[in-house]
């Protein structure tokens, strides 16, 4: 049954309902994207499709889930529902059963099934493209390649892309591009370059498309670096919206500077704070911004979580509270009400620098080698306004709170 003979048909998934697509949908993450890049880019005069897109379809602001961090705002959006949910609150977690640290980019941590699965097991053709590894086995959870309705791969390790694992081989000749270095725009362009392509000559019914925020951590909205990156978008942009696709594009989260005036960053280090304050060994400090990829942050970031004896929990957050730069220290069960989060997943306490400050362990366990620029990270409520921009006039709910991961809703029944 094609396309056209399924419209008015719904699909539901972990509790919403989504309408099958009227045009082939397209769904773009624009990781680290703060409002103000797009903004400034068309200002200089170099993004003239965002700026017609942004002026006669759809340009709102949105919020991410917290933490603002990559895997579980990504997550979010593939599901449609928060951490709560789905179960990815972060890039690492302590596992307090098998008594280790764990990194959470393994799809069997996963709690709900995806849209894209769902619009896949419903007969759609789907295709997933993201820029890191790390998140495509996430993003591409339950796809069946060997359908042939189903296509998930990275730029990252295009070059390995199989038939038999990813719907597609050869992937670099299809794109037409070399294998990016992972450190790069270039990587980033690649997840544009494919999306386009696989529009134009496979006319996937639903597409997520995901970048990777290099640029944004090196370049604040306005600066070269970044009028340069958003020059490339806007032409990819242009491209998809010219191929006849309905487009809403959203982000993971903000970005802020996290540095002192001489460039250094500006950070916390709460497990040497804990370590004196209740005894080395007491504490366990969780970074969950912590992944493979750490040269161009550092595994700084503005959320973490504390592991404690019970005891003292009421102590560390009533210590944590009191500290300049420190915005919120709670219980594990008010975070987990308040930001949607798995109770298995957090620790104990939940803590949230400011706007320019980042939470660490300890000196000694972050290799900042590879900061060449001063740090810019994420991670806290200060990174939680997202843009949401579509190529067709949107009507929104009344009194609905607008979140990143109601993208796929905006998408597909929202869109006019």
């Amino acid at each position: 049954m094609n396309m056209h003979a399924r419209i008015g048909q719904t699909v539901s998934v972990n509790g919403r309902d989504y309408a099958w697509p009227k045009a082939p949908t397209v769904v773009v993450c624009i990781d680290g994207s703060e409002p103000g890049y797009i903004e400034q880019a068309i200002e200089a005069g170099l993004a003239p499709h965002f700026d017609r897109l942004m002026r006669t379809g759809a340009n709102v602001l949105a919020k991410s889930v917290i933490p603002s961090f990559t895997n579980p705002n990504n997550i979010s959006i593939i599901t449609g529902r928060p951490p709560a949910v789905h179960g990815i609150a972060g890039n690492y977690f302590y596992d307090r059963q098998a008594g280790e640290e764990v990194m959470m980019n393994d799809a069997r941590f996963m709690r709900a099934p995806t849209i894209m699965q769902a619009f896949h097991d419903a007969g759609a053709t789907v295709a997933v493209v993201t820029a890191k590894d790390k998140l495509r086995t996430l993003l591409g959870n339950g796809l069946d390649m060997s359908t042939g309705r189903a296509v998930a791969f990275s730029s990252e390790k295009a070059d390995q892309a199989t038939v038999a694992e990813n719907g597609l081989g050869d992937v670099l000749n299809f794109v037409g591009m070399k294998l990016p270095s992972v450190y790069s725009a270039d990587l980033s362009e690649f997840v544009f370059a494919a999306g386009v392509k696989l529009l134009r000559e496979r006319r996937p019914d639903l597409m997520y498309l995901s970048t990777t925020d290099y640029v944004q951590h090196k370049a604040a909205p306005g600066s070269q670096v970044a009028n340069r990156f958003y020059t490339m978008l806007d032409r990819y942009v242009g491209e998809l919206d010219a191929a006849g696709c309905n487009l809403v594009l959203t982000a993971d989260h903000g970005m802020n500077d996290k540095h002192l005036a001489d460039g250094e960053p500006d950070v916390i280090f709460l497990q040497e704070l804990l370590d004196a304050e209740l005894g080395a060994g007491t504490a366990r400090v969780i970074l969950p911004i912590t992944d493979p990829y750490v040269v161009h942050h550092g595994a700084l970031g503005s959320f973490a979580t504390v592991y404690l004896p019970v005891a003292r929990v009421a102590e560390v957050v009533s210590r944590l509270a009191a500290v300049e730069g420190i915005d919120v220290a709670i219980p594990a069960e008010e975070a987990c009400r308040r930001f949607d989060l798995p109770a298995d997943r957090i620790g104990d306490v939940v803590v949230i620098s400011s706007r320019h400050k980042v939470l660490g362990t300890a000196r000694a366990k972050h290799d900042l080698s590879g900061l060449t620029e001063p740090l810019r990270s994420h991670g806290g409520l200060t990174e939680q306004v997202v843009p949401m921009i579509a190529n067709r006039r949107v009507t929104l709910r009344d009194g609905h709170d607008l979140r990143n991961y109601d993208v796929f809703d905006v998408a597909l029944n929202l869109v006019a």
